[in-house]
């Protein structure tokens, strides 16, 4: 579960799964909005977007079943929101499955690019950020638009309000409060200083390597390391940071440990990992467990 956000237009109740190289999908219930969909867990289905950061198989996988089930359970249309240089492949492999199935699964596609949003509930945006990746990718911010009376208005009644408002006056200015930030997989870059990341009150982030030694293994990757977290924990205003992509390799413990060594204690307690909470933990430590047993990399 990932941590609540009262007030306003709603935050980030939520939950997913999220291990490196074998699978992410988050969703975030109370904005309709799932970032990715690697084998589409069960509750995945119950959002009517899916914002797909990249295309990468542990990204993507799911996405066919996520249409198709959302037909077959009469849950709507799914939509899957996607950086604009891949649309037209995602178009593609749906229609790959007309033939395949010799039916076609409904599903919508929309393309963005950077900057570009589109509204997913009322008043709220899913906003698209250029990532840094070694695939056309997206970051993401879920933006609420909150209009508020023009300070030189705040005095006037109602009824005068109503009359400027017939008259054509724009009374309100429009504000952009960011409820959710999403990093996707990225390396670090500008797009991690936006005010949508700064002022977000909760910050989905990436973090794949924490070793010491790994710095040039995330470079090639163009993934983040812990010590390029610890750079953004300074400039993130975030309440809560929630660390994803995290690899079966690294153990829950080392990485409390590097979060402690790197960011210090000042600013741990705001640091929260998808996959140590109780039931995504277990799964991770079952499939680590396994791993061992049948003789892979751990």
């Amino acid at each position: 579960m990932l941590p609540r956000r009262g007030g306003g237009g709603g935050g980030g109740g939520g939950g997913g799964i999220s291990i490196a190289g074998e699978q992410t999908a988050i969703q975030i219930p109370e904005l309709d909005v799932s970032f990715d969909v690697g084998l589409c867990p069960r509750p995945i289905l119950a959002s009517p977007y899916i914002a797909l950061t990249h295309a990468h198989m542990d990204h993507i996988a799911g996405l066919p079943y996520y249409f198709s089930q959302r037909s077959f359970q009469k849950m709507g249309v799914g939509t899957c929101v996607c950086h604009k240089k891949i649309a037209g492949h995602i178009q593609a492999m749906m229609g790959s499955w007309v033939d395949l199935e010799e039916q076609h699964t409904p599903h919508k596609i929309i393309a963005l690019g950077d900057g570009e949003s589109v509204e997913i509930k009322p008043n709220i945006h899913l906003k698209a950020i250029e990532a840094k990746h070694t695939v056309p990718a997206l970051s993401y911010a879920v933006v609420e638009h909150r209009n508020k009376l023009k300070e030189k208005f705040r005095n006037m009644s109602q009824h005068e309000l109503r009359n400027l408002k017939k008259s054509g006056e724009d009374i309100t200015n429009t504000l952009h409060i960011p409820l959710v930030a999403c990093t996707g997989d990225t390396e670090i870059g500008d797009h991690l200083h936006t005010p949508e990341f700064r002022n977000a009150n909760i910050v989905i982030t990436e973090c794949t390597f924490f070793e010491d030694g790994h710095r040039g293994r995330a470079l090639l990757g163009k993934h983040l390391h812990i010590d390029d977290l610890a750079d953004l924990v300074g400039v993130w205003n975030a309440e809560h940071i929630v660390i994803t992509h995290t690899s079966r390799r690294t153990s829950m413990d080392y990485i409390r440990e590097k979060i402690d060594q790197k960011i210090g204690c000042d600013d741990a307690h705001r640091i929260h990992i998808l996959m140590e909470h109780r039931e995504n933990r277990k799964r991770y430590e079952n499939q680590h467990n396994e791993s061992k047993e049948n003789g892979d990399d751990a």
